[in-house]
């Protein structure tokens, strides 16, 4: 199970403005990380990933969750028993349309 997590973070890592990527378990507890991330964060997104659930709890999609800082952008989602977290780096920072 390891060899396969450590290919799955090693293809999201190479993905195009991706810095760092971890993977943790239903405890929150880090399974491996990849890049420029803290493997701590493991249990702050497992948390963040409960209170979303309990936002919709009938979805049977699991909910991605996107929190932005400057030019930098952390993804976490759920699904099953494993929660995904990446951190991506864009070149310019992201602004809103003022529409």
């Amino acid at each position: 199970m390891e060899q396969k997590l450590e290919k799955v973070l090693n293809e999201i890592v190479t993905q195009q403005d991706t810095v760092g990527a971890l993977l943790a378990n239903r405890q929150g507890l880090c399974l491996g990380a990849k890049g420029n991330i803290n493997p701590n964060v493991s249990g702050i997104a497992m948390a963040i990933s409960k209170q979303v659930d309990k936002l919709e709890p009938n979805v049977s999609v699991p909910a991605t969750i996107c929190l932005y800082s400057g030019n930098k952008r952390c993804v976490i989602q759920k699904d099953g028993e494993i929660t995904g977290i990446i951190y991506k780096q864009t070149t310019t920072p992201a602004t809103l349309a003022s529409n």
